[in-house]
């Protein structure tokens, strides 16, 4: 396996999550221990799952650690919506991450396709 910090699936997903993080600080105090948090986990999740998973000794440990990975980003893809809807995020910034994300979603379905097909 790979070093996780190598895979550009990884920094990406490192990048978007601390871009999560700086625009989430700017939610309603209110929302700290909700949304706020839900939101961060979901994707600091991402490259958590990615990372871990690359340390598996076998592709069918990783396959399952990025499939996790997907499921993650399918829970930050929701949370951003609310938090848009909710008006906590402008639409340039919804904008700017729901792209990012996408991106991000279409590396892991490519990625994760690749690693199956090593199992």
């Amino acid at each position: 396996m790979k070093n996780f910090k190598d895979l550009l699936i990884w920094q990406r997903s490192h990048q978007l999550t601390l871009n999560i993080y700086k625009t989430s600080a700017s939610f309603p105090a209110e929302k700290k221990f909700g949304l706020t948090s839900q939101i961060r986990r979901a994707s600091a999740s991402i490259p958590t799952n990615i990372a871990e998973g690359s340390g598996r000794q076998s592709y069918a440990e990783f396959h399952r650690f990025l499939t996790i990975a997907m499921g993650s980003a399918s829970e930050l893809e929701y949370q951003l919506l609310l938090s848009k809807d909710l008006s906590y995020l402008s639409d340039s910034s919804f904008s700017l991450l729901n792209n990012e994300l996408m991106e991000i979603k279409k590396m892991l379905n490519s990625y994760i396709q690749k690693v199956k097909s090593s199992c």
